[in-house]
């Protein structure tokens, strides 16, 4: 048993306290959320802004491409990492690490003076974009099999949010500064020094306040023997253990079908209104950031309804969820890419959105539930897999005619990858012992109740 898995039976919450920072469970649950928010705040803080960089740079529509490409290409490298190194070193230092580090490439951004060198700076923001396998290892290890769906959903849901922040609140701080009597070539840059100093900020209160789990951090339990030592290669392990499982290949698939789509769109999604539907920059914003917003509540969705749907049907229960979601992301990206008017793409945004979200939790509603023993490994695979969905749906808008049918071709691929879903199958072993940990969770949670 590798020592994070021996970790992750020690003392997990059965039970979401929402309103409680007593539980070192609860403090790793909403810093995690807010370390993801900020870091998705800053992953995408360009994004809402790009009208304005596009003209101060005089950049083309390939540019253009290749930054939102670049944007992501360095997350999935990172991501793939970064899953080991938790198991490794521990979520604590893991996410204070990369909220310090992430911070330099954002203010570098911030400086830039040529295409070339703000493309540098994007490709290397993308980093940060790894945080949200760091949430979801710290929260899976923390929370027991019952809510763990919900705790996964949840902290993501929140993070996530911080791409809708993003939209709508760096167009009007902007606007701020102009009001205030700041040149807009100069605004711009220094709206972009605010989620820099931000990810500085969690960065303390994550290394202040949380541990690696229930028990503590994975160094000092290493230390005192409580847990076994693995050397270095405890990261390595995990990693391979993971590629070798096909299930694993298969929630990669989907979930560049949902949360590869959602960055995407992040990327896109205001530039669209303004060129697609004439809307001002403002406006845009506000539309664009409704989508990102619906990841305070419909992520979270995802995870409680897979959790609702584990009780009766297990497992299989909670593919059969994803499949029936990221078909109905498909339709409704297909409606989307044909909406003749601002008002019908706002409302199939929304539709779609609701899925894509929805699927993103219920994705890792079952990363959990893939391999306890290789749980970095498989977390960093599969949140790899979004930001591979988000690289092909970027060269997918360059080798397009237009937007609307890079769109079309979107809605395509994403309900014929929903087949994947369907696929990932479990032993009746593996079945049964995960349904044994489910039920001592829900004794336990019985048992502190009473």
């Amino acid at each position: 048993m590798s020592a994070p898995h021996a970790a992750q039976n020690l003392a997990k919450a059965t039970t979401i306290q929402l309103f409680s920072l007593a539980t070192p469970q609860m403090r790793a649950f909403h810093l995690s959320w807010l370390a993801f928010f900020v870091c998705f705040f800053a992953w995408f803080a360009c994004a809402p802004l790009m009208p304005v960089i596009k003209g101060e740079f005089g950049l083309t529509k390939d540019q253009i491409a290749n930054i939102n490409i670049a944007a992501v290409a360095v997350t999935i490298l990172v991501r793939l990492i970064i899953g080991p190194l938790c198991d490794k070193f521990g979520p604590r230092r893991a996410y204070t690490g990369l909220l310090v580090l992430g911070s330099i490439p954002v203010f570098g951004v911030a400086a830039a003076q040529s295409y070339e060198s703000f493309l540098f700076f994007r490709l290397l923001i993308g980093a940060i974009g790894a945080s949200f396998v760091i949430t979801q290892y710290h929260t899976s290890v923390m929370f027991a099999p019952n809510v763990v769906g919900t705790a996964n959903a949840a902290a993501a849901g929140w993070g996530n949010a911080g791409g809708g922040a993003t939209q709508t609140l760096m167009p009007l701080l902007l606007a701020a500064l102009v009001w205030l009597g700041v040149e807009q070539t100069l605004g711009w840059r220094v709206a972009l020094l605010t989620p820099g100093i931000l990810m500085l900020v969690v960065a303390v209160l994550y290394w202040r306040y949380t541990q690696d789990c229930p028990a503590g951090d994975y160094g000092a339990l290493r230390a005192t023997g409580l847990l076994p030592s693995n050397g270095k290669k405890v990261g390595w392990t995990s990693f391979k253990r993971a590629c070798a499982n096909y299930r694993v290949w298969m929630l990669f698939v989907t979930y560049g079908a949902c949360f590869g789509v959602e960055i995407f769109i992040h990327n896109i999604a205001a530039s669209y209104y303004v060129d697609q539907f004439g809307l001002s920059l403002k406006t845009a914003g506000l539309a664009a950031g409704v989508f990102g917003l619906l990841a305070l509540f419909a992520r979270a969705l995802g995870g409680i309804v897979s959790d609702r749907v584990a009780r009766r049907y297990g497992l299989d229960g909670r593919g059969l969820l994803l499949f029936v979601l990221i078909v109905g992301e498909g339709l409704g990206l297909l409606w989307f890419a044909q909406a003749g008017g601002a008002a019908i793409a706002v409302v199939a945004m929304v539709t779609f959105g609701l899925f894509t979200h929805m699927a993103c939790g219920a994705t890792y509603a079952l990363v959990p539930f893939v391999d306890r023993d290789a749980l970095g490994g498989v977390a960093g695979i599969i949140g790899a897999g979004g930001n591979v969905g988000a690289v092909a749906a970027g060269f997918l808008m360059k080798g397009a005619a237009s937007m609307q049918e890079c769109l079309f071709l979107l809605g395509v691929f994403v309900t014929v990858s929903s087949l994947c879903a369907i696929a990932v199958r479990f032993t009746a072993a593996h079945k049964t012992r995960e349904e044994h940990l489910y039920q001592q969770a829900l004794a336990e949670r019985e048992a502190a109740a009473a």
